[in-house]
């Protein structure tokens, strides 16, 4: 079993990163990558990214990742938001930039986008994320709802897999606990 991933490891893997590809790319740091990058959460157990590379540079870019995995022993998977929901729209616009590494522009995938995925998943720690991520002011709930709403009638059309009875149900749930919260603090 590799060790937990901590935000040294995860600026360590993208400066290897920078100095290993040589050509452009954009990588998107994706989830709990994100929220351990931004000290919202401790640890995860793996670095989850999602990336673009010109097709000719493709295969070289994935030796690189696959190299630097067992090099410095880490989990590095495949993942985005929009492997779960339809993105919504503004997505890539609402990319954070983080730095470049070498010819690596890297960004965290839109958090309303990783927030409404979370959501979607729904379980206890996915709810913990998204509310870490309103307390720190990363998002807001008006912006969340409207990123909800944007994506709610393609969810219900593009795919049998999805159900959106539950994220609906998820979504109220989730406003639930941060009004909880709200009323708390």
């Amino acid at each position: 079993m590799r060790p937990p991933i901590d935000r040294l490891r995860v600026h360590y893997f993208l400066v290897k990163l920078g100095m290993e590809f040589h050509h452009p790319a954009r990588l998107y740091l994706v989830g709990g990558t994100t929220l351990v990058y931004e000290g919202l959460r401790e640890q995860s157990l793996d670095i989850d990214i999602s990336y673009e590379v010109a097709d000719e540079h493709d295969a070289e870019f994935v030796r690189v990742l696959r190299k630097l995995k067992e090099e410095l022993q880490l989990n590095v998977e495949l993942a985005s938001p929009g492997d779960f929901i339809p993105l919504p729209a503004g997505w890539k616009e609402r990319a954070k930039h983080v730095g470049r590494f070498g010819l690596v522009d890297v960004f965290h995938f839109d958090l309303y986008s990783t927030a409404l995925s979370k959501i979607e998943r729904g379980r206890e720690g996915d709810f913990q994320d998204v509310l870490a991520m309103l307390q720190g002011g990363q998002i807001s709930l008006e912006e969340l709802k409207a990123a909800f709403q944007n994506i709610l009638p393609r969810f219900e059309r593009e795919s049998l897999k999805r159900d959106p009875e539950r994220i609906k149900r998820n979504f109220a749930l989730l406003e639930q606990m941060a009004a909880d919260l709200h009323h708390t603090s």
